[in-house]
């Protein structure tokens, strides 16, 4: 998916991650651990609010060193935008602001509560908020939310944003274009959405989707009113629900937000409006972003990816500049896919001797080594997924430089004594990517597997090679590399494209190891057949250890990023969910 992609998002719109007290971050309901502000220190963010405060006033910019790929919150797949976007939209649900895994927690946004389903979970019922008023005035109606909602269908004007509206709502003849070509009904067609008053919103499923209070958390529910939408420029001016609006856009240069003066605290509790105008540069060198952040000229670096390579000694090494950084995890996780079709990895052994031979250590040191890289990895998802347990199947971590005993025992029960040849696949415009697909050639020649290098371009990775299962047969592409970033924080999110039978398809593939094992479908079919969240997530592990046991992927690391702020930055911290500093919350010393 692209949320992910970017800051670590991985092929298609492709499910890559949604996800769900009281945090001392200063805003309403976010509460947990730490409030207080004290000294300054290493990876202090990642757990507790650092420098928390609510004084009001002062600029905080924002660089970045390309572009959105919109400032339209229903035209948006970026990791940072759904981040950033809070600022001046309210989805009906949002992530909890606080430190930790809270912020991994749905809480309700421009909606009263979640939603109520009914007894045969097709239909989601909510309630928002009354007397919550766009920045130009206009009462905000689930009229509203229903048009922005609408909006998703059009995709030949709205190209960027997620597709789980047109996936997931019951379908109509002829099927719904979206409110630019159907003018029905008052450019209100879209019948498996009704609005029975003004603060009532109702969801038709095709089937139920036990994990759609996630869906709705993204930025395509943020009302949008019908009289002032422009389409494709809507990202110039969209009309703000949130506490801040957007005052002036130079295109491709910088944007800049200013106070929205109808916007109340209770409106959402999740965020905040302390700065008295938040800039945004784009197009801005990275490096440049860097040394401008060290300088205070520029506050975050927007992209949350952490500090270029130039950069990260320099912090490290420098007992100052080291106080005001943090090397939280991404939420995305580098692996490489083990296909089980493709000979001799359709035997269980042969991939197991992969998973025993490849060393992982160097494999880590490809990727930037455990600080600037991120930790070893075990399991196939990461730790910011809710229902993580860590376990260790391959010695990934006990014996982490690879266990070539092992690895050989697994080559005679798979008919390959002396080892085999596989093509592993990579993107070659990826200097990362290609340090890792060499370390991994190199840790299993120690076995006898012989990987034959096979580079390609990123622009087209998934959707001429990796993604298209004929052409991995006829290539013998057994081992392609690859990372993954989710939309929802919850298994189905994680796992639920990557390694679900019903995913793989002739073009356009995302469970690049084409498993299809019984038990992983199954548990993932129940997922969303559950509504009770605590009772699906006790299928997480299950569904983990599985697909380890099948050996179709190979972990790598759980990415990291190091991430740098300003000293006179207030209420920093990381949101889990968004695996960097907390965009809806942050103020700063005047």
């Amino acid at each position: 998916m692209k949320r992910r992609s970017t800051i670590g998002l991985s092929a298609i719109g492709a499910v890559a991650a949604l996800v769900l007290a009281a945090c001392g971050s200063g805003g309403g309901s976010s509460g947990g651990s730490s409030g207080g502000a004290s000294a300054s220190a290493y990876n202090k963010a990642i757990t507790s609010v650092v420098n928390s405060s609510s004084t009001k006033g002062g600029t905080i910019t924002y660089a970045l060193s390309n572009v959105p790929d919109s400032t339209d919150p229903g035209n948006t797949y970026y990791a940072y935008n759904w981040n950033f976007t809070r600022l001046y939209a309210t989805p009906l649900m949002t992530y909890q602001s606080c430190p930790g895994t809270c912020g991994l927690n749905l809480v309700p946004g421009l909606a009263t509560g979640p939603g109520v389903q009914s007894a045969n979970g097709l239909t989601w019922t909510y309630h928002i908020k009354p007397n919550v008023y766009f920045s130009d005035g206009q009462l905000v109606t689930s009229q509203d939310v229903k048009y922005a909602v609408e909006r998703s269908f059009a995709k030949s004007v709205l190209v960027n944003g997620p597709s789980y509206f047109q996936v997931l709502l019951a379908p109509q003849k002829p099927a719904y274009t979206g409110p630019y070509t159907d003018k029905a009904d008052g450019d209100m067609a879209l019948q498996a959405v009704q609005t029975p008053n003004s603060t009532t919103i109702v969801f038709h499923l095709a089937q139920r989707f036990a994990d759609f209070n996630y869906v709705v958390a993204i930025p395509q529910t943020a009302p949008v009113p019908p009289n002032k939408d422009t389409g494709a420029q809507y990202q110039t001016d969209p009309i703000s629900t949130g506490p801040y609006m957007i005052s002036s856009y130079q295109l491709n240069k910088q944007y800049t937000l200013v106070p929205n003066p109808h916007w109340s605290a209770s409106d959402d509790t999740q965020v905040k409006q302390l700065a008295s105008k938040i800039i945004v540069l784009l197009n801005v060198n990275a490096q440049d972003i860097d040394n401008r952040t060290l300088a205070g000229d520029v506050q975050v670096n927007m992209a949350g990816t952490g500090v270029q390579a130039a950069t990260r000694g320099r912090i490290l090494l420098n007992k100052t500049l080291k106080a005001d950084a943090d090397d939280p995890t991404t939420g995305f996780e580098w692996f490489a896919y083990l296909n089980t079709k493709v000979a001799p990895l359709n035997n269980l052994h042969c991939r197991e001797a992969v998973e025993y031979a490849a060393d992982k250590t160097t494999l880590q040191d490809a990727y930037g080594g455990p600080v600037l890289g991120g930790d070893i990895a075990s399991t196939a998802m990461p730790p910011n997924i809710i229902g993580y347990k860590s376990f260790d199947d391959y010695k990934a971590l006990s014996d982490p430089s690879g266990d070539l005993t092992d690895a050989k025992k697994q080559l005679s029960l798979c008919g390959h004594p002396n080892g085999f040849t596989i093509g592993l696949g990579y993107r070659s415009d990826r200097p990362t990517e290609t340090a890792a697909a060499q370390a991994l050639q190199a840790g299993l020649a120690r076995a006898g597997i012989n990987a034959q290098l096979k580079g390609f371009p990123s622009g087209s990775y998934y959707s001429t090679y990796a993604g298209v299962p004929a052409y991995v047969h006829s290539h013998d592409l057994g081992i392609d590399m690859g990372g993954w970033g989710a939309d929802f924080p919850d298994a189905w999110g994680w796992f639920d494209e990557l390694y679900n039978g019903n995913a793989i398809a002739t073009a356009g593939n995302t469970n690049i190891a084409e498993l299809s094992d019984p038990l992983v479908n199954s548990l993932l079919g129940k997922f969303q057949l559950t509504l009770n969240a605590a009772t699906r997530n006790t299928y997480t592990t299950e569904i983990n250890q599985q697909i380890m046991k099948d050996a179709a992927v190979l972990p790598i690391v759980y990415s990291k990023a190091l991430d740098y702020r300003p000293p006179n930055l207030t209420n920093v911290y990381v949101q889990d969910y968004y695996g960097m500093y907390n965009y809806g919350v942050i103020g700063t010393k005047p």
